[in-house]
């Protein structure tokens, strides 16, 4: 079996996660301290009590959701003797997952992602105020059918797709109004079901392009390792190890579209048979199933969990 472990992205959070994880083990525990202490902020606390609307927020979901997900791989590491480096192949991060997934294999510490992450949330929702722009996902279109309803649509504004989630899961990102065009002709195209997303920014696309320069800034100053096993990375579908190459591509994935279908079959081009979801949630698992049957999928983010893959492995 060669493993892949993937990380999850913004819409995984809930109010309680990391809790059983905390109560479970010191490793968990420390993790929680280390981003607490690195953000100056009691981000553990609204874990796993909320309230909701707070956690929700970019700048406090993204850390939150990497934090989860660190403390999962630190206790594999510590209670289930995990070597990631012996025992997965690729690691991959939808969005904000791909600083968890560089963190786990030690590209740069816990700490730096999660002040990252912080510097990445604020600016990604100071880069468009807040109703200006939307996301819509168009259930029931493939890739090029997305595409040509946002060129359709765009006009004088921004309209693009941002996700390329699974199959008949696409979403587009712009403009407020070019988005709800977008849903107008998507319907008009086949689309089942077109759904406004509850997000608070149009994420990965050309507004936001004031954050991908701020983190450009953030990401200049920072020392970038070779991450123990290669990256798979959501702007070119393709493993990466070179940290000049993860650098740049950090950048420009802050405006470009989420390539997760295709990453996901690179994995499986490369000999991948199962992808574990490391964190909250059990979002990419469910994509994992769309995208190759053949795939094993499995989500890691409670003490049970944890428990069932150190058997297995």
């Amino acid at each position: 079996m060669t493993r892949a472990f993937v990380f999850p992205g913004q819409g995984s959070q809930a109010v309680g996660m990391g809790r059983e994880l905390a109560a479970a083990f010191p490793a968990a525990r420390d993790t929680f301290a280390e981003i607490d202490d690195a953000l100056s902020q009691n981000l553990s606390r609204l874990m796993f009590e909320g309230p909701e609307d707070e956690l929700v927020l970019t700048a406090n979901a993204q850390p939150a959701l990497m934090a989860v997900s660190l403390a999962v791989v630190r206790v594999l590491e510590r209670e289930a003797g995990v070597d990631l480096k012996r025992d997965v192949a690729f690691v991959a991060g939808h969005s904000l997952g791909e600083y968890s997934a560089l963190a786990a294999a030690r590209a740069f510490g816990v700490a730096k992602a999660a002040r990252l992450l912080k510097r990445r949330g604020t600016a990604m929702q100071r880069a468009v105020p807040v109703g200006v722009g939307a996301m819509a996902a168009l259930l029931g279109l493939d890739l090029e059918t997305a595409r040509a309803v946002a060129a359709t649509v765009a006009q004088d504004q921004v309209c693009s797709v941002s996700n390329d989630n699974c199959p008949g899961q696409v979403v587009v990102s712009g403009d407020r109004a070019a988005v709800e065009r977008a849903m107008v002709e998507a319907s008009a195209r086949g689309a089942r079901r077109p759904t406004m997303l509850a997000v608070s920014a149009p994420f990965h696309c050309a507004l936001m392009a004031p954050a991908a320069e701020e983190m450009a800034l953030a990401l200049a100053v920072i020392d970038i390792a070779a991450p123990s096993v290669p990256l798979v990375a959501n702007v070119t579908a393709a493993p990466v190890d070179d940290p000049p190459t993860i650098r740049a591509l950090l950048v420009e994935q802050v405006t470009s579209l989420v390539r997760w279908r295709e990453s996901v079959l690179a994995m499986k081009e490369r000999g991948v048979t199962e992808l574990v979801e490391i964190g909250a949630g059990k979002v990419l698992t469910g994509f994992a199933k769309r995208i190759d049957r053949e795939l094993a999928a499995s989500a890691i983010g409670t003490p049970a969990d944890i428990d069932v893959l150190a058997k297995a492995l």
